[in-house]
């Protein structure tokens, strides 16, 4: 079978989610972000009266409202790439995973949807405080669809609370609450939704900073900034905390992928921290080359944040791939023997069954669930296959914490100089917060590369290669819907980029 693939194939089934995927997360992040924003904008006029909060609020809810529409409409796309391109997944994960993204459309998305029309359209229909009541929920209906879907995707990291049937060859749901509580959606929607405030922030920070610069709308500029610099410092907090968190886990967890972020080769104990480096690109799993031209280390910090223990042991990639038996690391090697233990003992089950044989296929079974464990390790050519792009990970992981440990002092800096109440003089620091929108986009964009460049090469962890959870469709099939998809994805980021540009022209009093 696996000498059948079409690995072309495959890479461009990847690239086009990937492509999807990228461009989608342009838009989740600023709505996640901004529906807070705004509910804490009307907030303030609710409590206030003050009509200028209320045009405030709905200058940025105008430019929600462009985002939102772009957003679903590459979501949808999104979802049914899992029919199209990833039928075997589908498939054979179909009741767990449709399970959250079913949850999200009928417990979250309907709420968002529902409430967004009178959010937008009900301010002179319905009362101050129920439309107050409809911007919260769609604030809170955007975080739980956030959340469904990060419980979807924390249960691909982290497979629990299933079984496999290996009569339907199906993953199939033992406990809802497991997945839900899994510890790696958690952290991962923790951590999702606060660097999302951020980037909602620093969105309003870049836009009410080219207003001062133009000297335009100056005291909506400065109340915008007030608020999302506030909101952005009690978000910076909630990221370092829940960043740490996610990190911990997928020590735990998915120690290669923490491996790929640090750059750690060869496993240690009182392992150091890597915190800015140049790796070596020509480094591969088992070579003696060195794996970084340049590094600098914080001393055993490492085993503490991955462990919470100093003097523990961190396994690099070589232990991963090839095994430690010191410490009790069984290698992708060992896990692949047993792997095709479980396909060989899963076929003979089967053909059991179809010859009437129940003895034989018992017996098949119960050899079957012994290696079930590793059964994806099986459908694996070489234990170097489990290794994600190391420089990729590493790089995305490092640009988003770098950056994410800036964003604190800049908000920081914007209430120094509001409370100086000179920050219209300080020209070169409001050119300098125009790009704070741009920066956190990046940020973003490197943890979800994080995220899901580290899990490769699996669709589910451990369980299901990607090269196995494609569609059998040609090459040239994934190749022309992947640029068609390219267009269309670009024409709608231009789109937008252009109304909003259009709209932050007019203003706030271009109603």
């Amino acid at each position: 079978m696996l000498e059948q693939l079409d690995l072309s194939q495959v890479n461009w089934a990847r690239a086009q989610f990937a492509l999807t995927a990228m461009y989608h997360w342009i838009f989740v992040p600023l709505t996640l972000g901004l529906s807070f924003l705004l509910a804490f904008f009307e907030t303030i006029y609710y409590k206030t009266g003050n009509e200028k909060w209320k045009i405030i609020t709905k200058f940025w809810m105008k430019l929600f409202g462009i985002n939102f529409a772009i957003g679903v409409a590459t979501g949808i796309i999104l979802e049914f790439q899992f029919g199209t391109n990833w039928s075997n997944y589908s498939w054979m994960v179909g009741d767990i995973f449709g399970a959250p993204l079913a949850a999200e459309g009928l417990f979250a998305f309907f709420l968002e949807t529902t409430f967004f029309a009178v959010m937008f359209f009900g301010w002179s229909r319905v009362s101050k405080r129920f439309h107050l009541l409809a911007t919260w929920l769609v604030a809170i209906g955007s975080s739980l669809s956030a959340l469904w879907i990060l419980v979807a995707n924390g249960w691909m990291q982290h497979p629990v609370g299933m079984a496999f049937n290996p009569d339907s060859a199906r993953f199939e749901m033992e406990n809802f609450w497991a997945i839900l509580f899994s510890p790696v959606g958690i952290s991962h929607f923790v951590h999702t939704t606060s660097s999302s405030f951020l980037v909602g922030c620093l969105f309003i920070v870049t836009i009410s900073s080219w207003y001062l610069l133009k000297d335009r709308h100056v005291d909506m500029a400065k109340k915008s900034l007030a608020v999302a610099a506030t909101f952005g410092i009690i978000a910076s907090a909630f990221v370092g905390f829940t960043g740490d968190e996610s990190a911990y886990t997928a020590a735990q967890v998915q120690p290669m992928k923490l491996a790929a972020m640090e750059g750690l080769w060869d496993g240690e104990v009182d392992a150091d921290l890597v915190m800015l480096g140049i790796v070596n690109p020509a480094k591969k799993a088992g070579d003696d080359k060195d794996a970084f031209q340049l590094e600098i280390k914080v001393p055993y910090l490492l085993s503490l944040l991955a462990n919470r223990e100093l003097g523990s042991f961190v396994p690099g990639v070589n232990d991963l791939v090839y095994g430690n038996a010191e410490h009790g690391i069984v290698g992708a090697d060992e896990k692949m023997v047993i792997g095709k233990k479980a396909i060989h003992q899963l076929a003979l089950y089967k053909q059991a069954k179809e010859q009437g044989d129940q003895a034989a296929a018992d017996i098949a079974l119960v050899e079957f669930n012994k290696n079930q464990h590793y059964l994806g390790y099986g459908y694996l050519s070489k234990p170097e296959d489990i290794v994600p792009t190391v420089p990729l990970v590493f790089y995305s992981f490092h640009i988003m914490v770098v950056m994410g440990s800036l964003f604190p002092v800049l908000f920081l800096a914007i209430l120094f100089f509001l409370y100086k109440d000179n920050i219209q003089q300080q020209k070169w620091f409001l050119r300098l917060s125009c790009l704070g929108f741009l920066f956190s986009w990046i940020a973003s964009e490197a943890g979800w590369v994080v995220a899901e460049v580290g899990r490769q090469p699996w669709a589910i962890q451990g369980l299901l290669p990607v090269s196995i959870a494609r569609t059998n469709l040609t090459t040239t099939t994934v190749q022309m819907t992947f640029f068609m998809f390219l267009a269309v994805f670009t024409l709608l980021l231009i789109a937008e980029i252009r109304i909003m540009l259009k709209q932050i022209q007019i203003g706030p009093e271009g109603e």
